[in-house]
């Protein structure tokens, strides 16, 4: 035991050393920067990530849009939505329920009350089915943090032009100065009987329209 307690604390002396140690070290990251796949394999390869991760997964055209999403809000029993502030507005014309645009003065606790919240998206990763937003105070397509946290269903619009590969490509299109919002599928946790729970840290349902 006195052994290893004393090869433990000389580990710990020698990284001290070489924290002070004015020398810099050279790393080499030879990241993935351009897509091993085309485009049909990319959306492939993204539905099946996010269907394994239990998703509800829809394809649309730009001109079906917002035909599809008032499909999903319907079939969903949706009638009270709440929509990110920059998406177009015209995309909830043919929904015949109540979609209003998020008002970030509005305390983020009362969106627990609302049937499904609709935002966009900045750019995904295919390979590991990561879908990310980020926060412009509220503004622009992804909206407020709380709007994709909070209410129980997310429907999240990913256009086919922001999907990537792999997560080097994912982090170099996110701007490092914006809170960001990674999300793989609905919230779920496990205990450690592994039962798994849905729900707890965020919606329970995630809809995902992929748009090309």
């Amino acid at each position: 035991m006195g052994t290893a307690k004393e090869d433990i604390l000389a580990r710990i002396r020698n990284a001290h050393k070489l924290a002070d140690s004015p020398a810099s070290v050279e790393h080499a990251h030879d990241y993935r920067t351009e897509s091993p796949l085309n485009r049909d394999e990319l959306r492939e390869m993204l539905i099946d990530r996010l269907v394994d991760y239990k998703a509800d997964v829809k394809t649309a055209s730009s001109d079906e849009l917002g035909a599809t999403i008032a499909e999903i809000l319907r079939e969903h029993d949706s009638k009270e939505v709440r929509y990110a502030q920059g998406l177009d507005a015209a995309l909830f014309s043919s929904f015949d329920g109540n979609a209003v645009p998020d008002d970030v003065s509005v305390d983020p606790r009362e969106l627990n009350s609302v049937d499904a919240v609709v935002t966009g998206s900045v750019v995904s990763s295919a390979q590991t089915g990561t879908i990310c937003l980020q926060s412009e105070a509220g503004a622009g397509e992804c909206g407020r943090r709380a709007l994709s946290l909070v209410p129980d269903r997310h429907l999240c619009i990913v256009h086919m032009d922001s999907v990537v590969y792999g997560v080097p490509e994912m982090f170099a299109k996110l701007d490092p100065e914006l809170p960001t919002t990674l999300i793989s599928g609905p919230s779920a946790t496990s205990d450690i009987e592994l039962v798994r729970v849905e729900g707890v840290h965020g919606p329970r349902d995630l809809i995902v329209v992929i748009v090309d």
